[in-house]
């Protein structure tokens, strides 16, 4: 009779010696498959990478379930692994957000990878809350895991139903920035130079300023933000030159495509816009001078992944009170719309955003904001035909005997009459 096999696992191969006792192979961890051995290319003090080969190694091998089951046989990780295999676009490239998605996944995994679909419930929901520790962060991974389980259920795979519970959504930001705090924050990243501190020498730790301005850059992700209200990914990924990756900027037609060529279209809309005309002569003119090359927010040469660093860095320079991040320049945007009296479907398109959450969230600051209103407060009550003065809502209402409208032929035609 065969022996059990002992499954997939990691194994410590010895130093390996030549016909002449040299030495031809040093001790290294593989990973064995049944008669299989693959090399994972790490040394004995390497234990922590050759697990995390070895969990690789299983997570490429395993191929989920695809036919109808019930949803006590259904594991939650195989839910997970079949949404990231039919949806590449979320996950596609090194791109900030592919990796926040994936870092989403795999806390999704590493918790509920060990529950059936069947378990998921208001209990077992808010037990991720609290181990994540932020209401904000597990409802959006709740809310990734949510989509997996609804496109589990549209592909057929599951009977029965499954109910995500997302804890309470948070209050929705309104800091914005006014014109002259806009203003300080362009100028502090244009004018900053860097500092350093000089090592060798009779000047050693002393820190003189020199030539070079670190955050020049963010002056013209700034400005794209405020004229058009882009989200900050779409601003990084902008360029004059169409290519796959990349949203185009067409600065002959100033048309600003902002979806990036290649990417499936989300919730989170971004049509095309057209540039306003200070904006687009900005952005030609940074062509026409060689001060970018392949994206409008370039470091060192290169397109730039995330801003938020050297953004808190202009922040603090500006002294701008409140919490202040890359995504209050769309709030910015929407707010001045608003404060210039722009019709809400005109200023809901422009932004990529819908009428209602445009009116929610900033409708109060456009200046038609419940002014009849406050025009009505300051009326006169009109009098109502053939009621006695006397008279109050309740009885009118009622009809109470005593105050009954008139309502004669007479009256009425007087009241007409005047």
């Amino acid at each position: 009779m065969p022996r059990p096999s002992k499954g997939i696992r990691l194994h410590l191969r010895g130093d390996r010696y030549n016909a002449d006792g040299k030495l031809s192979h040093a001790s290294t961890w593989t990973i064995r498959d049944g008669s299989r051995e693959i090399f994972t290319g790490c040394a004995p003090g390497e234990t922590g990478k050759a697990e995390q080969k070895l969990k690789d190694y299983i997570a490429a091998k395993y191929t989920p379930t695809r036919k109808a089951q019930d949803i006590e046989t259904i594991p939650i990780g195989d839910v997970l692994s079949i949404y990231l295999d039919d949806r590449p676009e979320l996950a596609a490239g090194d791109s900030t957000p592919a990796k926040r998605f994936q870092k989403r996944i795999d806390r999704l995994n590493n918790f509920f990878g060990k529950y059936m679909l069947a378990d998921i419930n208001g209990a077992l929901t808010r037990a991720y809350v609290k181990e994540r520790g932020s209401d904000g962060g597990a409802r959006r991974d709740l809310e990734d895991l949510r989509a997996a389980i609804g496109h589990h259920a549209s592909e057929g795979l599951h009977r029965g139903l499954v109910k995500v519970t997302l804890p309470a959504k948070g209050k929705a930001r309104d800091r914005w920035l006014t014109r002259s705090e806009a203003a300080a924050l362009i100028w502090a990243c244009w004018r900053t130079r860097e500092t350093q501190t000089i090592h060798r020498g009779p000047m050693k730790g002393q820190k003189v300023t020199t030539d070079k301005r670190p955050l020049r850059h963010l002056a013209r992700f700034i400005l794209i933000g405020l004229y058009t209200g882009t989200r900050a990914s779409a601003i990084a990924a902008a360029s004059p030159v169409p290519a796959i990756g990349r949203a185009y900027v067409d600065l002959d037609r100033g048309i600003f495509y902002r979806l990036a060529e290649g990417h499936a279209e989300t919730n989170k809309r971004q049509p095309p816009v057209p540039l306003p005309p200070r904006l687009l002569a900005h952005m030609r003119r940074w062509r026409e001078r060689k001060l970018i090359a392949r994206h409008f927010v370039e470091f060192n040469g290169a397109g730039v992944q995330s801003v938020k660093t050297g953004f808190k860095t202009a922040v603090g320079l500006a002294k701008l009170p409140g919490k202040v991040s890359p995504h209050t320049l769309r709030h910015t945007a929407a707010t001045w719309l608003m404060q210039t009296g722009t019709p809400t479907w005109i200023a809901a398109g422009f932004l990529g955003m819908s009428e209602k959450t445009l009116i929610d969230t900033y409708g109060h600051h456009h200046p038609e904001f419940l002014q009849d209103a406050v025009e009505n407060m300051t009326k006169k009550p009109r009098q109502r035909v053939g009621v006695k003065p006397s008279a109050t809502v309740t009885d009118i209402k009622n009809h109470r005997p005593g105050f009954a409208p008139e309502t004669t032929e007479t009256n009425v035609d007087k009241e007409v009459q005047t």
